[in-house]
């Protein structure tokens, strides 16, 4: 379950580029279980026993499951999509670097602070991080197409 904080959880505002400021921000946090490692496993066919043997991660320098660094960053895209900036938003590139594991089982942060506005491409690039007991655990950069103004006013008319 995911926990908005902060004034963007406001999901009836919908953020758009002209709307977007620099130094904005939005957190969420959420537990990530066992299940749900074992089904991202079992979707991509990495099932590297790191992420799913108990067994076989007690043996290992972290000492149990970890999290995959990659289902960490589809968490991500799902904040940049469904959270903020939000609907209609499209990433263009996202790039990290992992800085400790996740323990399967752990409450994250996933943070997002809109860092430039590319007025000539109208894209916006943010800041993303993931922590984890209130440490870094994944720190990267998201560069972004979020819808605009005019782009919002159709897709209301859609709906």
């Amino acid at each position: 379950m995911f926990l908005p904080l902060g004034a963007a959880a406001d999901r009836s505002r919908m953020n758009t580029y002209e709307t977007l400021a620099v130094g904005e921000s939005f957190s969420v946090k959420r537990v990530i279980t066992a299940e749900e490692v074992r089904t991202f496993a079992e979707l991509t066919g990495d099932d590297n026993p790191i992420h799913v043997d108990e067994d076989y991660a007690e043996q290992t320098r972290f000492g149990r499951p970890i999290v995959h660094g990659v289902f960490l960053l589809g968490i991500i895209s799902k904040v940049l999509g469904r959270d903020f900036p939000g609907h209609g938003s499209v990433a263009v590139s996202i790039s990290a670097k992992f800085v400790r594991p996740v323990p399967v089982g752990s409450e994250i942060t996933v943070e997002v602070k809109i860092a430039e506005k590319i007025d000539r491409l109208k894209h916006v690039r943010g800041r993303v991080y993931v922590y984890v007991d209130g440490k870094l655990a994944l720190g990267g950069e998201a560069t972004l197409i979020p819808p605009t103004k005019a782009n919002a006013k159709e897709a209301e008319a859609v709906a």
